[in-house]
């Protein structure tokens, strides 16, 4: 036992080497997540003595993923007040006019977006977006979804605060005694970078594939669009107004009709005025359906007992069983809207809207239903054994009204860093206190917009960091690529850590290898006796701006997933993108830097 501790002090750096070329394997073969492998590595450098408790616990001092918590929660609070869904509104509309513009719209609108949020929703926002804008162009959809998230990526390497890993790299830099980065201080470099990646796009669009995909529909299956009613009661205000007036049609709420009495009318219907009993045959997503509910303009879908509000009681979704008995049969004659007081405010069918309203649509298996009632009556329908699923919608309503404050918030952020008034974390709190104080977004879902696999695996890798600190494995590596490097030009050392940490995220977690290189090309840049900023910043873009493969960067999956490419079809178009963006960010951090 004593030769074995004696073995470890002597050998401390090797040791740690060690596990790092074994968390290294285990990332590449995937059987478990990065988030796994970096806290079991964290583990296994505490229980071998080269992490002490106090250095271990110290990484949660760290601003760094405590700031990308932080803007999870505003980004979060930005889609909640419905902002983002606005701005996809309007882009949908510019499509009907001039479709082809509106594509360099959308191309400039993800940059700009991501350059401030995180650009997962961004991209899930803009995924069924390009499907429309695919059928208004006559565009093929996987020669529009590849490059769309190439631009959101390339904006979110504009900013500081435009990806997690710049954060991550930016909070252990400080740590390690070098001045803060300002928010725009990385965007020259990356706008060279992302203006060589929208020229390489143009130019090799040829290419990406053209084939439809096989498994995504029309709207690259993020989207819910399900058919309901708007009935305008009795004692409406809206009586007597043009439908055309209402000013609430677009993208996410499509009229398809009128329903007055027993004649359902399609076409020239905005210049109706409306009556008492009218029902508008409408498509849209659930949380404009839920939006609706709370506008209190109209009543929703359909019941057996005309006195069932909408607006009473909670809204669930169950899927109908292929067993149900009514299957084939007019939702309204389907048995639990006679027996207890729901009603059904929408239904959604995989690949097709039924029709032609709603109380006549045939019901069939699968069908997935929106319907809102008491918790007496919520209760009886989780014990239906024909309906499957049976739980509370987690589709809510937008707050359009505090949109506003959403906004503010997020500029503030964004201005008060840039200015050097505060720093970018204590601006980001700040901002979450005044979004969650005027329920901008509730406690539960602004703690469900913070991805935890994202901070348990920063925490968790800047344990690893420090750990190969301490038992001297960063001083070994150094040592080792220093003589190296000391024959090469300066210059070309920015080139060196951009393609080297750009390589290893192809493969690995961003955020892993931003922060386990960040230390290494520190201690590298003094040891050689340069400037370690320009290194730094190649870090932050080289770890980010991956598009080879479909598991380089995290909204590649979505894409991957969503048009249906093939792996291929990634390192066709990703491989000379990563050089053409590689090559024009190292020149300028050469030239400007």
């Amino acid at each position: 036992m004593h030769f074995i501790i004696a073995l470890m002090g002597v050998y401390r750096a090797e040791i740690g080497l060690l596990i790092l070329a074994l968390m290294f394997v285990s990332f590449v073969r995937e059987r478990y997540s990065p988030t796994v492998i970096a806290v079991v590595g964290a583990c296994a450098f505490a229980l071998l003595g080269l992490l002490n408790e106090k250095s271990l616990f110290s990484v949660f001092s760290n601003s760094a993923p405590l700031t990308v918590g932080a803007m999870f929660v505003l980004s979060g609070s930005l889609i909640r007040t419905g902002v983002i869904n606005r701005v996809a509104d309007l882009i949908m509309a510019r499509a009907k006019i001039h479709p082809r513009l509106a594509l360099a719209e959308v191309a400039l609108g993800a940059a700009v977006l991501s350059a401030f949020l995180n650009n997962t929703p961004v991209v899930v926002l803009l995924i069924p977006i390009m499907f429309k804008l695919a059928q208004a162009t006559g565009y093929p959809v996987k020669k529009l979804l590849i490059p769309m998230n190439t631009i959101a990526v390339l904006g979110g390497c504009l900013t500081l605060i435009g990806t997690s890993t710049n954060l991550i790299v930016a909070g252990i830099a400080a740590d390690q005694g070098m001045a803060s980065f300002g928010i725009f201080e990385i965007t020259p470099y990356a706008l060279a970078g992302a203006a060589a990646g929208i020229v390489a796009l143009l130019c090799l669009s040829f290419l990406l594939p053209s084939d439809p995909p096989s498994i995504s529909g029309e709207t690259g299956g993020t989207v819910q669009d399900y058919l309901t009613e708007l009935v305008v009661p009795h004692d409406s205000e809206l009586i007597g107004r043009e439908i055309g007036s209402l000013g609430l049609f677009g993208p996410s709420v499509v009229l398809l009709g009128l329903k007055r009495g027993s004649e359902i009318r399609r076409r020239e219907i905005l210049d109706e005025e409306l009556r008492s009993g009218d029902r508008l045959i409408v498509r849209a997503d659930g949380t404009a359906i839920m939006t609706l509910r709370e506008s209190g303009g109209f009543d929703l879908g359909v019941a057996a007992d005309s006195a069932t509000s909408a607006r009473e009681g909670k809204v669930i979704e169950a899927m109908v069983a292929p067993s149900h008995p009514s299957i084939g049969e007019r939702l309204l004659d389907i048995p639990f809207l006679h027996a207890l007081r729901v009603r059904i405010i929408g239904i959604h069918r995989s690949r097709h809207l039924p029709g032609p309203a709603l109380a006549e649509a045939r019901v069939r298996g699968a069908d997935r239903l929106l319907v809102a009632g008491s918790d007496d009556a919520i209760r009886s329908l989780k014990d239906n054994p024909h309906l499957i699923g049976v739980d509370i919608s987690r589709t809510r309503a937008f707050r359009r009204n505090k949109a506003w404050i959403a906004i503010v918030a997020m500029s503030a952020v964004v201005l008060l860093s840039a200015l050097n008034i505060i720093g970018i974390g204590m601006a980001a709190f700040i901002a979450v206190g005044i979004i969650l104080v005027t329920r901008c977004i509730d406690p539960e879902e602004a703690w469900a917009a913070i991805d935890g696999d994202v901070l348990i695996l920063i925490f968790a890798m800047l344990a690893v960091g420090l750990a190969l600190e301490q038992a001297g494995s960063v001083a070994l590596m150094v040592g080792w690529i220093t003589p190296l490097l000391k024959i090469v030009p300066v210059w070309s050392l920015v080139f060196v850590i951009y393609f080297f940490a750009l390589i290893l995220s192809e493969l690995l977690s961003n955020n892993a290898v931003a922060a386990l290189l960040t230390p290494i090309t520190i201690a590298l840049a003094q040891q050689l006796g340069v400037d370690p900023r320009p290194l730094i910043i190649a870090l932050m873009i080289g770890a980010s701006a991956c598009f080879a493969t479909p598991i380089g960067y995290q909204t590649n999956a979505l894409v991957y997933a969503a048009g249906d490419y093939r792996f291929a079809d990634f390192v066709r178009i990703g491989v000379p993108i990563n050089i053409v963006v590689g090559l024009a960010v190292c020149g300028a951090l050469v030239v400007l830097g």
